[in-house]
C-alpha cells in the first residue's frame, strides 16, 4: 500500500484528523518493533536527503546526522543508549545520532539550530514512512558517552537517536512494550492553536 494514499486501518483507529491532512502525515507514527532486514542504500540515503532540503534559519543548515549500520557501528551506538531501549532498538537495522551545530557561520550562537534540526528530523521522518520504513526517536541514550565515545566536539548538541528500519511483529517485543505499540493520538487543535494571543 502506498503509505500517502490514506491512512492504514490501524492508523484511522487511532487518528482522526479535524482538518484534511495528507495520510502520509497520519501514517507516520513510531514503532518499537522492528525487522532485522537491511535497507537499500537508496532507501535509507534518500532519508537524510528529505533532511537536506528543510527550511533553515540564515540557511545555516544546523542538523548533523552520524549514521551506524554496520554491526560494528552500532554495537558501539549500543554503550550509549539506554538499556530500556536497546531491549527493542537493537534490532533496527540503522540508527542515527541527531546533532546541532550551536553556532552560525560567523561562531556566535545561532538561536535557531534545534528547531531546524528539529524539522529536518520531522521531514526524514515523513520520506521514512513514504517508503515503508518507520523511525523512532529516542532521547533516552547517555549524551555525554556519545560526545566522548564518538568524539564529538562541545559546539554540537545532541538530540536523539533515530532507529530506523521496517516494522516487525509487536509479539517481539516485552509484553509491557506490545500494548504500546500503536498509533498514539493527539491533542485538539483547540488545545495547540491561539489566534491573536493566549
Amino acid at each position: 500500500m502506498n503509505p500517502s494514499a490514506q491512512p492504514t486501518a490501524e492508523v484511522q483507529s487511532a487518528r482522526v484528523p479535524e482538518h484534511e491532512v495528507s495520510p502520509l502525515i497520519l501514517n507516520r507514527w513510531s514503532p518499537r518493533s522492528f525487522l532485522e532486514r537491511d535497507i537499500p542504500e537508496e532507501d535509507l540515503l534518500a532519508l537524510f536527503e528529505a533532511a537536506r532540503w528543510a527550511p533553515s534559519a540564515s540557511n545555516e543548515q544546523s542538523w548533523r546526522f552520524i549514521l551506524a549500520r554496520k554491526p560494528e557501528d552500532r554495537a558501539i551506538f549500543y554503550e550509549f543508549i539506554n538499556p530500556s531501549n536497546r531491549v527493542w532498538c537493537e534490532k533496527a537495522p540503522a540508527l542515527a545520532l541527531v546533532l546541532s551545530k550551536k553556532t552560525n557561520a560567523q561562531g556566535q550562537f545561532h538561536a535557531f539550530h534545534a528547531f531546524d534540526t528539529g524539522t529536518a528530523t520531522g521531514l526524514l521522518a515523513l520520506e521514512a514512512t513514504r517508503r515503508g520504513l518507520n523511525t523512532h526517536s529516542m532521547g533516552g541514550f547517555d549524551r555525554d558517552k556519545a560526545r566522548s565515545i564518538l568524539g564529538i566536539s562541545d559546539e554540537f548538541d545532541l538530540h536523539s537517536v533515530i532507529a530506523i528500519g521496517y516494522r516487525g511483529p509487536k509479539e517481539v517485543l516485552p509484553e509491557a512494550l506490545q500494548a504500546r505499540e500503536q498509533p498514539s493520538t493527539r491533542r485538539p487543535l483547540s488545545e495547540i492553536l491561539f489566534e491573536g494571543k493566549m
